[in-house]
């Protein structure tokens, strides 16, 4: 059972609306229900959209099944998926205490567990449906307030002048990525951009984080990238949990988007629990790492480091990186918080390997207009922040909008 928000035109803007999805065939009991929970206890328009198998002849059903195609049940997630972040999307599933991320992917679907199957109503499934319908309400009603009074303030005004003020207001879009051990870096480069008319976003490196980031620099989103924490290149390289699929690195090359590249966290591998790396990494004395008892980090070999070097500047030059956009910055002093001497990932060796190969690239000719900066510091460290950021400022052609520097440089 799905559901989501929708608003219409100017006509008909008095009363936010929520599609409901759901197969008619199968539960359509459960779907009346949530429709009129919507209606009665929430005032709110609703349009019930059948995803059946067979179609339904109800006639409280807004929208038939022939009217869909032969869209099947699995794919009312694949349907929240398309529509754009911000816009409110609830799915209600007993699959929701697992792994969702086949459902939710890259986007911000919410989930709620439904206990037990949606097939009968009863004490149990009704009061979370009665939560699901008035989540989803609430969701549909602050964004149709916020719809009503964008639309308020803009009615006569050109589209272009439109366009000019929320420019204007936001200023450039910047992509961060960040990790547990990068964030002191990310931290200070986001203080650093404050100086600056742009408006950071941060994307946690998690597989998920990277393949958001991927999605909207590819569909023109973003201005600048600070790509600082790759890590999610070493889960796809080795086989750890959280990778971002085969094209991370990608989208911002290939859309000629400024951005600076750097190495974080190319030191670890992301498992569960300990008990969950696989036997032929624990078994043959890779180094671990505890984070918690939910993570455990394994620190990558030389050889690793060196094809996460090589794949870097090849995964940039393949996607038709503009070389005089593209920097690769390299941190000599470690590539995260546990990488840097007296700590548990500490592998000079390691460390030049990565350099090595990301050199390796460059000395073959495949793509030396891209600039490699190497520092001796480490990647959290003040002065290389600063040179990472600056570089892109300058890049970006971005103008200073005041002087206060980062507390972390007084």
């Amino acid at each position: 059972m799905a559901t989501h928000a929708n608003s219409r035109t100017m006509a008909d803007m008095d009363v936010a609306c929520v599609a409901v999805l759901g197969t008619c065939d199968t539960k359509l009991e459960e779907l009346l229900y949530v429709r009129d929970k919507l209606i009665r206890a929430h005032n709110v328009r609703v349009t019930l959209i059948d995803v059946g198998r067979m179609p339904s002849v109800h006639p409280d059903v807004t929208i038939g099944q022939s009217s869909i195609l032969s869209m099947s049940p699995s794919r009312s997630g694949a349907v929240m998926r398309a529509l754009p972040f911000g816009f409110p999307k609830l799915l209600v599933s007993t699959m929701a205490a697992g792994d969702v991320s086949p459902y939710v992917g890259e986007t911000d679907v919410a989930m709620l567990y439904s206990v037990v199957d949606i097939a009968g109503l009863n004490d149990i499934l009704c009061p979370i449906l009665d939560n699901a319908a008035g989540a989803i309400a609430g969701m549909a009603q602050a964004y149709h307030a916020r719809v009503v009074a964008d639309t308020t303030l803009q009615v006569g005004r050109r589209d272009e002048d439109i366009d000019h003020e929320r420019g204007s207001r936001r200023g450039k879009r910047i992509a961060i990525t960040m990790f547990g051990v990068t964030t002191p870096a990310v931290t200070c480069a986001r203080e650093l951009l404050t100086r600056y008319a742009c408006t950071p976003y941060v994307f946690h490196a998690t597989g998920a984080g990277g393949r958001a980031m991927e999605r909207l620099a590819a569909g023109g989103f973003f201005d600048g990238v600070l790509d600082i924490t790759t890590t999610e290149l070493a889960d796809e390289l080795v086989g750890g949990v959280l990778s971002a699929g085969p094209h991370r690195l990608e989208a911002a090359a290939r859309a000629g988007v400024p951005q600076v590249v750097s190495l974080g966290a190319l030191d670890m591998v992301n498992f569960g629990p300990r008990a969950t790396v696989p036997e032929k990494f624990s078994a043959h004395g890779r180094k671990l790492y505890e984070h918690n008892s939910s993570i455990t980090l394994m620190r990558t070999t030389r050889e690793e480091c060196a094809q996460l070097g090589r794949t870097i500047v090849e995964k940039l030059r393949a996607a038709g990186a503009r070389p005089e956009k593209t920097e690769v910055w390299i941190p000599r002093g470690g590539v995260s918080v546990l990488d840097a001497d007296g700590e548990p990932f500490w592998d000079p060796e390691a460390d030049e390997a990565l350099a090595s190969g990301v050199k390796s690239v460059l000395e073959e000719g495949g793509a030396t207009c891209i600039r490699v900066v190497e520092r001796k510091e480490g990647i959290n460290d003040l002065v290389f922040v600063e040179g990472m950021v600056h570089s892109l400022v300058r890049m970006m052609d971005l103008e200073p909008i005041r002087e206060d520097r980062c507390e972390d440089a007084k």
